[in-house]
């Protein structure tokens, strides 16, 4: 059974910046495609950023620029830098695979 936990969202200013974490247990994650995804109230759970086992990356034009997703496979973690943020950006956030059921998320509130 898979699991992912993440953690590190907070409130912050417009401008500001955080580090998001993701701790992945119960998977091959060194093979694995990882993405971070947000969902805003009232809208769509988005993908935010992707990165292939190879450490390819991929962005969303909105955050593409600000945020950075990167992986370490000796940790099973996958982390998203975000930085300029901005209220829009204000969402939960999670990790996932594509497969396995979601976490919990970690709120990420952007004050203007």
């Amino acid at each position: 059974q898979v699991q992912l936990v993440e953690s590190g969202g907070g409130l912050v200013q417009a401008g500001g910046s955080l580090r998001l974490s993701c701790a992945v247990s119960g998977s091959i994650f060194s093979i694995s495609a990882m993405g971070w995804y947000r969902q805003a109230p009232g809208k769509q759970r988005e993908l935010v950023a992707l990165i292939t086992s190879g450490g390819i990356t991929n962005y969303a034009d909105s955050v593409k620029g600000r945020f950075t997703i990167s992986r370490d496979n000796a940790k099973n973690t996958v982390y998203l830098q975000m930085n300029s943020l901005k209220p829009e950006d204000t969402a939960a956030y999670y990790c996932n695979d594509g497969y396995s059921p979601w976490g919990q998320g970690t709120q990420v509130t952007v004050s203007s």
